[in-house]
């Protein structure tokens, strides 16, 4: 079997596939169109997020028996097509949960104790304590939307905190010991703490917004380690100015590109991500909850495992 890899990962990916007795070629920089050329002679396929694979990428694959998704989402894949060609569609989001989980928790604490801002004073020359007094997260109410893997591993590493975890999602029945499941309008009513984990589809899409932020009953933080869409961002600056939210972890930026790749990608930054950029109350990081040491070679060798599995 042939294997066209799109973009660079783990060298534990090319090795696994090599000790299956697979033939891998790189592509790292082939514009699409060149792409499109010769796809018409593989049997597999390994992306990340660099161009989007639709009904007209796949009219050139003819050959094609599984794409191999180094990451959890699907957004920029259609899955009905891909289903309609009978092509098998393996994604890895095992190899990232841990990853994901340790991130949302450490943006959480640290905005909670207000690290961010205590560390830019102590640089300007400030010792003001009493101006960095935190919040403890013990005997708050946590809210995950989306309970798949990430959810239940942030789920499981607050579990230690003292905390009531309750849980939303599409899937009856997900919760477990380390959260329960309600409805929405619960979850708004009681929780502190919001933590995003959801997929990149059209229910999910600005579903952060005014309408969601006024409906919370408390003053709460936002974690969003999912996907920048889910969150309006000019409606979570106006949380932000009122505080009713009361800080904003984000690892993923409605401004990104569809590769994530970049958000400076327009000639004049607009001014609600001016905002996230300059305010105390924000932490950034640019895409990388999933993307540890660790992580990098765990999709690796869960891309591996999920082929061995298929035709082995």
């Amino acid at each position: 079997m042939k294997v066209l890899h799109l973009e660079e990962n783990h060298p534990a990916l090319i090795e696994g596939l090599n000790m299956l007795g697979m033939q891998n070629d790189l592509a790292y920089g082939d514009a699409l169109e060149d792409v499109l050329a010769k796809i018409g002679q593989y049997d597999g396929l390994i992306i990340r997020s660099k161009y989007p694979i639709d009904a007209p990428f796949l009219a050139h694959a003819k050959k094609l028996k599984f794409i191999g998704r180094v990451g959890a989402g699907l957004e920029n894949i259609d899955v009905k097509a891909v289903e309609s060609h009978n092509i098998h569609l393996l994604n890895a989001p095992e190899g990232n949960r841990n990853a994901v989980g340790e991130h949302a928790l450490g943006m959480l604490l640290a905005l909670m104790n207000r690290l961010k801002s205590g560390h830019a004073s102590i640089q300007s020359g400030q010792w003001d304590r009493e101006g960095h007094r935190g919040w403890e997260l013990s005997g708050r109410t946590v809210g995950i939307i989306g309970y798949g893997n990430t959810g239940k591993s942030f789920a499981q590493k607050i579990s230690g905190f003292n905390v009531e975890t309750l849980c939303v999602d599409l899937l009856d029945r997900v919760g477990d010991h380390n959260a329960k499941q309600v409805d929405l309008k619960t979850l708004q009513a009681r929780c502190d703490v919001i933590s995003l984990h959801i997929p990149q589809t059209d229910l999910t899409r600005a579903m952060i917004d005014k309408t969601f932020i006024d409906t919370m009953a408390h003053p709460f933080w936002l974690i969003n380690t999912a996907r920048g869409s889910a969150v309006v961002t000019q409606d979570l600056v106006a949380g932000l100015q009122s505080q009713k939210i009361m800080g904003a972890g984000l690892d993923v930026l409605e401004y990104e590109t569809q590769s994530f790749s970049f958000i400076f990608n327009q000639k004049e930054i607009p001014p609600a991500l001016q905002y996230l950029l300059e305010s105390p109350q924000v932490l950034l990081s640019p895409h990388v909850a999933g993307w540890t040491r660790e992580s990098h070679i765990k999709l690796a060798t869960t891309i591996v495992d999920k082929v061995k599995k298929l035709f082995f």
